[in-house]
């Protein structure tokens, strides 16, 4: 026999109201209704198993109860970006806390200003999130002047433009302070993307200062330009490898493009960390069986996504976050790859270490 489905018919009878009233509650209407008879409409609709019809709710509320996620990468970067898989997986639960759903897009270059404005004038979405938004990118800044819903997870100087992120800068001055603090000097650097993405020019302004305030040269000859994929990693580190004479460190500011640079020195024969030591950025999942476990600076991926989520909600309900701009913490976890168990002359355990990130 089929279970006949609870409507608000139900719901309605149950708690003594309206249908309208029952609406009005679960649907969050900013109407004249008592606290009293609010709690009365949750609690007959949670005894009940009342699950509210998507398209009713959108009539009601004049809402899609969609979301929009942008990742503003070409396809082939999101295949290895197991970083940005962590940070969705944050977002989802905060959507679907609050009921609602997620539509995610990818946005080259070229096509920016064109998908921001197509998903706002199609109405269907209610907000809209940015992954790693680019310097030279300023489409999104036309929607903020439209009064749309908007939250960027990458640092912007715009007060008026809510984001949350991370100290890029503070977490790579740790990660390369670590290399030096083991006697490190001739120490490479391989970014997780091009320089238009403000997150690989503060994680590489964050290895020259540190460099500076030691004393120690800045050679171009050892800087390469990472492009989010394991294939850059390993074609960039070959190219390093080439070099007359090679650093006895590399700073990579992606895991993923790490584990790339990793399978480069292994393939020419090499030991990490006794003839090269790594350290990377961002902490994923498999970094701790890299081989070797892989020293990399932690982001907290998932929490990223969950309270970028938050507060674009809180911007759809028309209520302005205490904090526009949200820098999350960082710290060190330190693993094998660096060689600071070569120094102990023990294992490390497995419980790493963690040490905080200078700034934050």
């Amino acid at each position: 026999m089929i279970k006949r489905r609870v409507t608000s018919y139900d719901v309605a009878k149950l708690a003594g109201v309206s249908r309208s009233t029952v609406s009005f509650v679960l649907n969050n209407v900013d109407m004249q209704i008592s606290e009293e008879t609010k709690e009365r409409v949750r609690a007959a609709a949670a005894q009940l198993g009342y699950v509210p019809d998507a398209a009713a709710q959108a009539l009601v509320s004049r809402r899609s109860r969609i979301i929009g996620l942008i990742f503003t990468r070409a396809p082939h970067h999101i295949d290895d970006d197991i970083f940005l898989t962590q940070v969705l997986d944050g977002l989802l639960q905060t959507t679907q806390k609050h009921t609602m759903r997620l539509m995610l897009d990818l946005v080259e270059e070229s096509s920016s200003a064109a998908t921001y404005f197509e998903l706002i004038q199609s109405k269907r979405i209610d907000g809209l999130i940015i992954s790693c938004p680019r310097a030279d990118d300023r489409a999104w800044r036309g929607l903020v002047e439209e009064g749309f819903p908007l939250v960027l997870m990458g640092l912007v100087p715009d007060r008026d433009i809510c984001c949350v992120d991370v100290d890029n800068a503070a977490a790579a001055r740790t990660a390369v302070e670590h290399l030096v603090s083991l006697g490190h000097t001739d120490i490479g650097c391989i970014t997780n993307a091009p320089l238009s993405y403000p997150a690989a020019a503060e994680r590489l302004e964050g290895y020259r200062s540190v460099l500076a305030a030691h004393g120690i040269e800045f050679r171009q000859e050892w800087v390469r330009y990472g492009d989010f994929t394991l294939e850059s990693g390993y074609a960039r580190m070959c190219s390093l490898l080439d070099q007359r004479r090679r650093p006895t460190a590399v700073f990579v500011a992606s895991d993923v493009v790490a584990i790339g640079a990793m399978a480069a020195i292994r393939e020419r024969g090499l030991r990490i960390p006794e003839d090269i030591a790594v350290v990377g950025f961002d902490d994923v999942p498999f970094a701790r069986y890299a081989t070797p476990p892989l020293t990399t600076a932690h982001l907290p991926a998932a929490e990223l996504g969950r309270r970028a989520g938050e507060m674009l909600i809180d911007l759809i309900n028309g209520r302005q976050p205490d904090e526009p701009h949200v820098l999350l913490d960082t710290h060190l976890v330190v693993r094998e790859s660096c060689g600071a168990n070569l120094l102990s002359g023990s294992a490390i355990h497995s419980q790493p270490d963690s040490v905080p990130a200078a700034g934050l």
